[in-house]
């Protein structure tokens, strides 16, 4: 485990676990949790130990969203603090190298939902929820929340969810798509981890070269989206991982990814 004050992190079996840890607040993100978010995923990324990430929360809930009683210590407007303070861990997921796997237990609400859905993967327990409460306390989704609920529910759901503080049940989540799987609530972490430790035994820089251009291909034209496969796949082709495991296929043998 790990020092953090307001996070638990752990490294096992080329799996990280990066569990939200203010169970009093239902894990809020005030500004040390933020900080430290910045630090641990930023150390997930630097660690070649490390393939896969889980997202979770400590205690009852996933988080409750922003710690609004801290107000915005050190900054004048919420502009330079989600600058500072926001943006970085959350283009650190967007633009990681590793999967992340987001296991959502309880309400994952507010910028808490934008973090769930900035993962890779969710898993849900069958009693979570995703609450898009801005509008409830007159506000806005952030986060990039807009975009991610857009690219997954459609204008009409997304703008809905957004102007009417909707919630999601686990069910419904996965029935739109936006959850992979849902499980008992005290199976959560075992099912998270299970599947993350699967997906650690996996090509890591196939894996890579599909989040990367996953996250860009919508917003690229399909000539495009051929031509970026055809440049990713021509390095892949050329890589040692897929050498070996053209040996181990031929072989019948299961093949074994380093990384190179």
């Amino acid at each position: 485990m790990s020092e953090y004050a307001c996070i638990n992190y752990a490294v096992s079996n080329g799996v990280a676990t990066i569990a939200l840890n203010a169970p009093e607040s239902l894990n809020a993100f005030n500004q040390q949790m933020r900080k430290e978010l910045m630090q641990v995923v930023d150390d997930a990324e630097r660690d070649d130990t490390v393939r896969v990430v889980i997202l979770t929360g400590e205690g009852r809930a996933f988080s409750s969203g922003a710690d609004l009683s801290e107000g915005m210590p050190g900054f004048d407007s919420f502009v330079g603090q989600c600058e500072a303070e926001y943006k970085p861990w959350l283009m650190g997921i967007h633009d990681s190298s590793k999967v992340y796997i987001a296991a959502i237990n309880g309400v994952c609400a507010g910028v808490a939902s934008a973090a769930a859905l900035n993962c890779d993967l969710i898993v849900m327990a069958e009693d979570a929820y995703i609450y898009q409460a801005f509008s409830a306390i007159g506000l806005m989704p952030d986060g990039g929340a807009t975009l991610l609920l857009l690219e997954r529910l459609g204008y009409q759901k997304a703008f809905e969810m957004a102007i009417d503080a909707g919630k999601l049940t686990a069910q419904q989540c996965l029935a739109l798509n936006i959850a992979n799987k849902v499980v008992k609530p005290e199976a959560l972490l075992e099912e998270a981890t299970s599947w993350a430790q699967r997906l650690a035994e996996g090509a890591p820089l196939s894996q890579k070269a599909t989040k990367q251009l996953m996250r860009r291909a919508s917003r690229m034209s399909y000539s495009e989206v051929v031509d970026e496969e055809a440049r990713l796949q021509s390095d892949l082709i050329k890589s040692e991982d897929a050498t070996n495991a053209g040996i181990a296929f031929l072989k019948k043998q299961k093949p074994v990814f380093h990384g190179r």
